[in-house]
């Protein structure tokens, strides 16, 4: 029997898990819509049943541990979840030793774009990297940081929250208290906000403007121009800080590459003197929604080889 992993990828209104062996290949995934409003008791619910169903489709002997990635702050030693907008119902709450005590294996919590970034680094485009940043441009933008081919978490598991590095000195407000967060510059909310200052009409989402600029709107161009800016400032400032041979871009917003990624290079270039004079790379993520799932399983081998090399 193949040895595997199951990973969880939670959302605010999907849950989707996989069984994954150790060469990548899925084995069997399960999905369902999560309701966070229904309250905490049916969300760990479908988590533990999306388990239980893959664990007994693949065979319990084979399963070498359950990977989970949130959205919000993880206090990592006591497996709480803090500050999770879309899980309100689950914050404060010792989710990890529950869902443990439920189905009798160790579960590993992570963020989600932490979990995202070891995704690409185990099956997408940062195969045979050990030290890559990902940026995820959504809704909000998120960040995950892999360091020596482990997530870079910092001291309570709050490392990589890169959405909220300033990138324009006393920019717009942003819910987490700062000015200027490259979240309220660069993700698909500050498209939309940016076109609903410039009059281009009310409402209009990040994928309308992108239309629009297409369709030769100056505008609307002129807001993927301030977001390619905003995203160069960050990743020169990652280029200079980290040294890594690879920075990766993944989320909806990367419909709109050809019109922010030409001013967003521009940028690095032109605040990064090691961008300049190596071969640092800034690409597409390939592992798209699936990279949170992937990097999810991964994470019982990588706690297992991480206690191995200590």
């Amino acid at each position: 029997m193949p040895e595997y992993a199951i990973g969880l990828d939670l959302g605010g209104t999907n849950l989707r898990a996989a069984a994954i062996d150790r060469a990548g290949q899925v084995l069997d995934r399960r999905a369902t819509a999560a309701n966070p409003a229904a309250g905490r008791e049916a969300m760990l619910g479908h988590m533990v049943n999306a388990v239980s169903e893959l664990r007994d489709s693949c065979g319990a002997a084979g399963l070498a541990g359950i990977g989970i990635g949130v959205p919000g702050f993880i206090l990592l030693k006591e497996g709480i979840i803090r500050n999770s907008n879309n899980l309100a119902c689950l914050e404060d709450f010792p989710i990890r030793a529950e869902i443990e005590r439920r189905l009798g294996a160790r579960v590993i919590l992570e963020n989600d774009a932490n979990a995202a970034a070891l995704g690409e680094k185990w099956m997408g485009a940062g195969r045979g990297v050990d030290d890559l940043v990902l940026l995820t441009l959504g809704t909000g933008i998120g960040g995950g940081i892999i360091s020596g081919g482990r997530v870079l978490q910092g001291y309570l598991g709050m490392a990589g929250e890169l959405g909220h590095t300033t990138v324009v000195p006393d920019g717009n407000p942003c819910g987490c208290g700062n000015r200027g967060c490259l979240e309220k510059h660069a993700s698909a909310t500050a498209i939309a906000a940016m076109a609903s200052m410039l009059h281009l009409g009310e409402g209009l989402s990040a994928r309308e403007v992108y239309d629009l600029a297409m369709s030769g709107n100056e505008k609307a161009s002129q807001i993927f121009l301030a977001m390619g800016q905003a995203l160069g400032v960050a990743l020169a400032t990652l280029v200079n800080t980290f040294n890594f041979p690879l920075y990766l871009l993944s989320g909806g917003v990367l419909a709109a590459w050809d019109l922010f990624a030409p001013p967003m290079l521009e940028e690095v270039r032109r605040r990064s003197f090691t961008f300049r004079t190596t071969d640092t790379r800034i690409e597409k993520a390939t592992l798209g929604s699936e990279a949170g799932l992937f990097g999810a399983a991964c994470l019982p081998w990588v706690e297992v080889k991480l206690k191995a090399d200590s």
